[in-house]
């Protein structure tokens, strides 16, 4: 059983997304995601801060023993952080997916956005499917 926080939203394509005190939304790949994918050897971001992005756009991929995954953005704004700790550890994707693993900080462009994001509820419905 993937482990679904009920704080966080999440998208169809098993990114995560934290809405933060600050407004940012942190954004990560879920635990079903990265246990589908095995031990993670690399994750490469594509974006800088500054980057203006669009929801569903490419930012990254993952690449594990198993596969090469995309990461898509779950709301549109603008890149405000990028976890560089991933390029020398990314294992913490395996290990925290959703505290050290995250991989980046978006300020949303339009607050409701994330609110339009799939519950913990919806996507463990999706999970079912």
């Amino acid at each position: 059983m993937s482990n679904v926080p009920s704080n966080l939203r999440y998208t169809r394509d098993h990114e995560w997304a934290r809405l933060e005190g600050d407004g940012t939304v942190v954004v990560g790949i879920t635990d079903h995601a990265a246990n589908t994918l095995g031990d993670i050897t690399f994750v490469d971001v594509r974006v800088a801060p500054g980057a203006k992005v669009t929801a569903g756009d490419l930012f990254g991929t993952v690449d594990s023993v198993k596969a090469v995954s995309d990461l898509f953005v779950p709301v549109d704004g603008e890149v405000v952080e990028v976890n560089g700790e991933l390029e020398a550890t990314p294992e913490d994707v395996n290990t925290d997916c959703y505290g050290d693993g995250w991989m980046v900080r978006i300020r949303p462009s339009d607050a409701a956005a994330f609110e339009r994001l799939l519950t913990a509820a919806q996507y463990e419905a999706l999970l079912q499917e």
